[in-house]
């Protein structure tokens, strides 16, 4: 066979950039950017291109393996896996029901359609009640904001960023994460347009991020984004900026909301949040004087106390601005394959349908706190989580407190990966099944595809076929369903497409992901319609048009009636929940004389959450895990630039070398996230372990964020001490010996 050059697109994070791959023999040989990609237009980050050393990876696994006594894993085959795997669910299922059975997704389910879905109604038809995903670490509380706001959890408005004349950026930092929630392939290009057409780019964030270094920075406190943003709102009421016709016409509750914004002065505010008044009322000035503007958080805004709220009042911004479903402002989401219309719904996206047994928090997609997983093994009683399913997950470096989550694993009646490596979580799994990578499976955009200033639509065959024995995680819940002798098509959120089954198993097909995708394709706002519409779309012009389809230069404005969910169509600005969040404000947990500084997370260009420690190229140039310590607070520890410093919180401590920079302000530490790598199967990544930020931080339930049960991962009240080295500990027990 020839080599070949195959057009695709990444399914790392939400640019999801255009690729070319070069093939020879079914092997990979390379990856590059796809300069026809009508979004990305041949950009692409570090992290696609090294790609290729994740798919080649000689650590990858590429068959069952089914752990031992000793812990150690042994190669079997895919019938004795799944043939174990489903007699040991079914035994669970018989004695303890589905409240005992649960699955846990990571970040990557997110850009692939197939598994999520049909995993999700695998889960459904058994009756599994503990639902996790990584979404609790990351994004719930904007989910949980805009159900609020909107009736429709994933709604989730994104900045216009090609007209935009303003962009107000809280807890975000795109020159490193390409835009999260928000698709943007050149965002880099984007933010300096807004700048050279006389814009203004602002970001709020208690390091100055490498976005904030590019543009205009205001320092704040961790976890003081409630704060502020209250603040901002108490001046444009109180010096009558708001756009009162645009509030009239979108929205209801604003006497309410402007009611409580009169208590957050920014004088008041000042203390909690580091920035002075006058910069605070110049700056909710000019953000309304402004000719078009747009407020955008993600997911630094989300991982304090009060994540939820600081989600709902960016968006209120918009609103009482007049910048919601406005160009130049914040348009709302809209998706070419309506996929999330449909769990809508169905029910599948709603919010607080259900209660954890831990903690009582909502159900956010029908997901619990993954914060609470470990306490839901451990904890005797009805609805004991004894059976897990973990897709692409490593919660043992994502979670709270994650020793509790690494012992409470080893106690569960059946636990099952599917993933591509043995990790810090699923080296405690009776069974980890290889899973495809993005380049071995066929794909289409969902989620955050739908949150992206152009309408656009690709999708991609697989490049490659699947190394070694791995396999789609939807043709293995498939294999375990029949080996069970269930249909998970059966009941639930397929109802509606009965019709359609019975139509497809009259012409003896089997209905697969793939054909789901195709039927929204079809049905949705640009499909065919079955022939109906002669321009419309179906999966064979898109297979014709491999670089992709784009369908309109900017995303519809005007249709926010349509896609509120709330009687009347109008956003509501003053629901129950919020009320009470703001008046738990004065409430919310901060420094001690014991733990004076505030630790934040770090997202770094090269690292994406926990899984690409094991890529060389992504690793060289000595990459290290190092904690960001300004000079001030380096200096009362007794810390030195490399040296080692042991950071203490109330529930854990961790050593790290020190970087001593002024990224961060007096009071503030850094620490990057997504490392403290240890007895998985990845040896680069373990030669380079680093420390898992999330020892510092606390699973109990009151320590959870309350709307949504996120993880409350920035904020986390700290101090220092300095680690002296190995030599000088010898040489003074030396001299007291000598004394």
């Amino acid at each position: 066979m020839s080599v070949e050059q195959k057009v695709t697109y990444c399914r790392i994070c939400e640019p999801m950039c255009g690729l070319i791959a070069t093939v020879d023999n079914d092997r990979l040989v390379s990856l590059r950017p796809d300069q026809d990609h009508p979004l990305s237009q041949g950009r692409a980050c570090p992290k696609g291109i090294a790609f290729t050393e994740v798919q080649n990876d000689p650590d990858r696994v590429l068959t069952p393996l089914r752990r031992q006594p000793d812990g150690s894993f042994t190669p079997v085959s895919w019938d004795a896996a799944l043939d174990d795997i489903a007699a040991r669910l079914q035994r669970v299922l018989t004695e303890f029901g589905g409240d005992a059975v649960g699955q846990y997704f990571g970040n990557p389910a997110a850009f692939g359609y197939a598994a999520s879905i049909w995993s999700g109604f695998f889960m459904k038809r058994i009756g599994a009640n503990h639902l996790y995903s990584a979404g609790s670490q990351d994004i719930n509380s904007r989910y949980v904001a805009s159900r609020l706001l909107y009736g429709a959890a994933t709604q989730l408005p994104f900045p216009d960023l090609p007209r935009t004349d303003f962009l107000f950026m809280l807890g975000a930092n795109p020159l490193i994460s390409h835009g999260s929630a928000l698709r943007a392939p050149r965002i880099r290009d984007d933010l300096a347009g807004i700048v050279k057409r006389g814009g203004r780019v602002v970001v709020v964030d208690p390091r100055r991020t490498e976005t904030a270094a590019a543009y205009e920075h205001v320092a704040v406190r961790p976890d003081s984004d409630a704060w502020l943003l209250l603040s901002m709102l108490h001046v444009i009421f109180a010096e009558h900026l708001e756009d009162r016709r645009a509030i009239a016409a979108q929205s209801t509750g604003v006497d309410t909301l402007r009611a409580l914004c009169a208590d957050f002065p920014p004088e008041d505010t000042a203390a909690r949040t580091g920035v002075p008044a006058d910069v605070l009322r110049d700056l909710a000035r000019d953000f309304t004087a402004a000719p078009t503007a747009v407020a955008y958080a993600r997911t630094g805004a989300c991982l304090g106390h009060h994540g939820t709220l600081v989600s709902f009042l960016i968006d209120v911004l918009n609103v009482v601005s007049g910048n919601l479903d406005s160009p130049g402002g914040s348009l709302m989401s809209h998706a070419v394959i309506p996929l999330e219309d449909a769990g809508e719904k169905t029910g599948a996206f709603d919010y607080d349908t259900k209660r954890s047994r831990i903690g009582n928090f909502p159900a956010v997609h029908n997901t619990f706190p993954a914060a609470v997983m470990a306490d839901e093994i451990t904890t005797p009683g009805p609805g004991q989580l004894r059976a897990l399913f973990v897709l692409a997950g490593n919660p043992v470096l994502s979670v709270p407190n994650s020793a509790a989550l690494d012992q409470a694993l080893r106690d569960l009646d059946l636990f099952v990966s599917l993933d591509f490596y043995v990790n810090e979580t699923n080296r405690h799994a009776h069974y980890i099944l290889p899973s495809t990578t993005m380049l071995e499976r066929d794909d289409l955009p969902m989620a955050f595809a739908a949150c992206c200033p152009s309408v656009y639509i690709q999708s991609t065959e697989a490049v490659v076929k699947p190394y070694g024995q791995a396999r789609q995680e939807w043709e293995v819940f498939t294999d375990l369903a029949d080996r069970m002798g269930i249909s998970m098509l059966a009941t639930g959120s397929m109802e509606r497409l009965n019709p359609v089954l019975h139509w497809l198993e009259r012409r003896g097909l089997r209905f697969t992901p793939r054909r789901m995708m195709d039927l929204l394709l079809r049905t949705g706002p640009y499909g065919d319609r079955f022939g109906l519409r002669r321009r419309g779309l179906n999966l064979k012009k898109l297979k014709q048009r491999p670089h992709g389809i784009m369908l309109a230069e900017h995303t519809p404005h005007g249709v926010l009636a349509k896609v509120v969910r709330h009687n009347g169509g109008k956003v509501l600005l003053d629901p129950d929940q919020i009320v009470a969040e703001i008046g738990r404000l004065g409430h919310a947990p901060t420094t001690s004389t014991e733990f004076p500084l505030l630790a934040i997370g770090i997202r770094e260009l090269k690292s994406q959450n926990s899984w690409m420690h094991n890529s060389p190229t992504l690793m060289k140039g000595n990459r290290r895990h190092r904690a960001r310590i300004n000079a001030h607070d380096a200096r009362a520890a007794g810390l030195a630039d490399g040296g080692r410093v042991r950071v203490i919180s109330a529930d854990g401590a961790v050593e790290t070398e020190v970087m001593i920079t002024d990224e961060v302000g007096p009071g503030t530490i850094a620490i990057p996230q997504g490392w403290g790598h240890r007895g998985g199967g990845w040896q680069l990544a373990n030669a380079n372990p680093g420390v898992n930020v999330n020892e510092l931080t606390s699973n109990r339930v009151e320590d959870l964020e309350v709307l949504a049960g996120m993880s409350v991962l920035n904020g986390v009240a700290v101090r220092l001490e300095a680690v002296r080295p190995a030599l000088d500990l010898a040489a003074a027990s030396s001299s007291v010996e000598s004394t």
